[in-house]
């Protein structure tokens, strides 16, 4: 595993908006997250850091 794989989700080149701040945040903390939004809206960097974070941690 490359540590380009597990780089920090929170260093993004761009703001994030409030409820992926909101996931990222009980992502961290390790809590259950589902996020419903339209196209185009995010959910991807929300899944990215869910990624990151079991990866870091060796959780699923």
């Amino acid at each position: 595993m490359t540590t380009r794989m597990t780089a920090d989700p929170f260093s993004r080149r761009f703001a994030l908006d409030g409820f992926q701040l909101e996931a990222a945040e009980a992502i961290a903390n390790d809590e259950n997250v589902l996020v419903s939004a339209p196209t185009g809206s995010g959910k991807t960097v929300v899944a990215e850091t869910a990624i990151s974070r079991a990866l870091q941690t060796g959780l699923r």
